[in-house]
Parts: C-alpha cells; sequence; structure tokens
C-alpha cells in the first residue's frame, strides 16, 4: 500500500488465526530502507509492454521516498 499504484489489497488465509495475524497488519509499513532492500531483490528485466511503462513517470511514479 506504500506503493502509488497500489490501490488496495487482497487477504487471504488459511485458518481463523491466520486470518488474525493478516489483520494485525493493517497500519503497519516497512521502512524505506526495507523496501529499497526488497525492490532490490526482487528486480526483473520487465517484459513487452511493461519494459516502456517503467521509462515513463506518469504511468509508473516512483514512491515518493525514492524522490528525495
Amino acid at each position: 500500500m506504500q506503493r502509488p499504484t497500489v490501490s488496495n489489497i487482497v487477504i487471504g488465509a488459511r485458518n481463523e488465526e491466520q486470518l488474525k495475524q493478516n489483520l494485525e497488519a493493517v497500519g503497519w509499513n516497512l521502512t524505506t530502507e526495507q523496501v529499497k532492500k526488497l525492490d532490490e531483490a526482487s528486480k526483473l528485466e520487465p517484459i513487452y509492454p511493461y519494459w516502456h511503462q517503467r521509462q515513463s513517470l506518469q504511468l509508473n511514479p516512483l514512491p515518493e521516498f525514492y524522490k528525495g
């Protein structure tokens, strides 16, 4: 939810306990450094047509913490 292009999330749970744990995450955020580390670790070369969207900050804006 910290990303400008994410508007909602889907919570899935196998049982009631897992659902409770997932709901406890509401309002919890990763630090900027944690997000950057995850972004780098999961970075892939985008395939067509997504490679050109990476070139447009209007279509794929950077999160605020990357701008400063």
